[in-house]
Parts: structure tokens; sequence; C-alpha cells
């Protein structure tokens, strides 16, 4: 399982949110983003391969982007937020870090999950 991996999940619908399209980068030193992983929600709303299985997640700022503007396109719903950035920062590089999206056209949420 990948170091870092997330879950979408449509609360307007009450269920998984499949073909979110997702791109997890970190932050350099100099402040600039390099793509480190992307993939896209399955029909679970998952994705667990961001990185590859078993490389620890540097510690650092990582950012999950996902493109809430194609899922909701796709289901003829206009959306508020075309596109979620979650900016987050990895601590201990041995943790798994999963990180949820809670998702509504107008509205949505995150935490740390296990």
């Amino acid at each position: 399982m990948s170091a870092i991996t997330t879950h979408v999940l449509d609360t307007g619908r009450g269920q998984p949110a499949a073909g979110i399209a997702v791109v997890l980068e970190r932050r350099d030193a100099a402040g600039d983003w390099t793509r480190v992983g992307q993939g896209e929600t399955d029909h679970d709303g998952r994705l667990r391969d961001l990185m590859p299985s078993g490389v620890a997640a540097d510690a650092g700022v990582y950012r999950l982007m996902f493109d809430t503007r194609s899922y909701f396109t796709a289901q003829s719903i206009a959306t508020l937020y075309p596109a979620v950035v979650v900016v987050f920062e990895v601590h201990a590089s041995e943790q798994h870090y999963h990180i949820p999206l809670l998702l509504s056209p107008f509205g949505y949420s995150t935490y740390r999950g296990s």
C-alpha cells in the first residue's frame, strides 16, 4: 500500500466517488511543487497507489489535488468547487497517511483517517 492514500465520498449522493483524478505533489525547499504520484479513485472511491508500495513518504509538505469539476460534469451537476486542494504535512515518514475527502457540489471537508 502507498504511504499516502485517499478516499472520496460523495455526501450529496451518499456513495463513494469513483473516477476522480487525483494528483499528489510535495513542496521542495525552494517552495516549488513536484509531482510524486497521481491516479484515479476506484469504484469504492479509494486511491491506494499514489506512491509505490513500500516507499516511505519523506517528511515535508504535500498536497492532494482533486479534479472535482470533471466528476460533477459527468453527472450533469453544477459545482462551486471545480477542484479541491488539500495541503498537509508529513512528520514521521514511517507512518501511513490517509487523507479522506467528503464531497458535495457546494461543500467539502477532510481529516486524517486511519
